[in-house]
């Protein structure tokens, strides 16, 4: 079982490192078959999550973190997703870590004005 500092601490890592772009670094933070679900989709192995991740990643601009809460091998970090192509969107995310790996991760945020900046920037 993962420590809540080591789910904690995988958590901090992944944010720091989609923000800085450090998409090896993500890999190895995530299982080979990681779930997530999210307002802008799905994605389910490691291929299909990195690839979510580096599509908004494009437009990505900084993950401002205003807490993060965990417990065991859960992990829930509430953040303002700022983009270029957006205003800042308040953002949920949970995270459960398995063996050390990221296993399973729920977003939730308005999309709209995020969607609209894609339609924009199309």
């Amino acid at each position: 079982m993962t420590t809540t500092k080591n789910a904690r601490e995988l958590a901090e890592t992944y944010f720091t490192a989609w923000e800085a772009g450090d998409f090896d670094t993500l890999r190895g933070l995530l299982a080979e078959d990681v779930d997530f679900v999210g307002p802008l989709g799905k994605a389910a192995g490691i291929d299909q999550a990195l690839g979510g991740l580096r599509g908004l990643g494009q437009v990505l601009e900084k993950i401002d973190v205003k807490v993060r809460v965990a417990e065991g091998d859960e992990v829930i970090t509430w953040f303002e997703l700022n983009t270029s192509i957006a205003p800042p969107a308040p953002t949920a995310n949970w995270m459960h870590v398995e063996d050390g790996k990221i296993a399973r991760i729920r977003v939730t945020f308005d999309p709209r004005e995020v969607l609209a900046g894609f339609e924009k920037k199309a």
